[in-house]
């Protein structure tokens, strides 16, 4: 009996997306206005934040570039709050303060968001991290809360570097 190459090239294939993936995707390093989630409309910040920065389940598998590609936004997500977002505010008014604003909580969701993860990360490969986990989840769960409760209210970014 005798094989066709497409009945053994099908069989590769099939062996080779039944075989287990790990974790090969390396997160980017980017510019903070790549990466931002400001701009748009409020209320769906944390799933903005998820596209933008996707991670495997299992924690534990994610790479120490990829945990300092976390560490590394949440700083700069950090920085655009207290440099860029909270003089913007202070100084705008109306509705441009408004979406301001609701770019402020996004971002935050951004920044807790990428911290818990990190945290997470860290308890994953064996540090206890729990009671600052605990702490700042509640902070995220406030913001997204905050998000949720602005939806579909103008949302604006502000011009970082970072």
């Amino acid at each position: 009996m005798r094989f066709s190459t497409s009945i053994i090239l099908s069989g590769l294939l099939a062996i080779g997306f039944a075989a287990p993936v790990t974790n090969r995707r390396a997160l980017a390093v980017q510019a903070y206005n790549d990466f931002q989630v400001s701009d748009g409309v409020a209320g769906n910040a944390l799933a903005e934040v998820q596209a933008k920065f996707p991670i495997p389940a299992d924690l534990a598998s994610v790479s120490a570039a990829d945990q300092k590609v976390i560490s590394d936004a949440r700083q700069v997500a950090e920085s655009a709050e207290t440099d860029g977002f909270n003089p913007a505010i202070a100084a705008a008014t109306g509705d441009a303060k408004t979406a301001l604003t609701n770019g402020k909580i996004k971002n935050k969701v951004l920044k807790l968001q990428l911290e818990v993860l990190d945290l997470q990360i860290s308890q994953a490969k064996g540090k206890d991290e729990t009671s600052q986990i605990a702490a700042e989840q509640k902070k995220l769960n406030t913001n997204i809360a905050t998000d949720k409760k602005n939806a579909g209210q103008p949302s604006q970014s502000v011009p970082f570097s970072g």
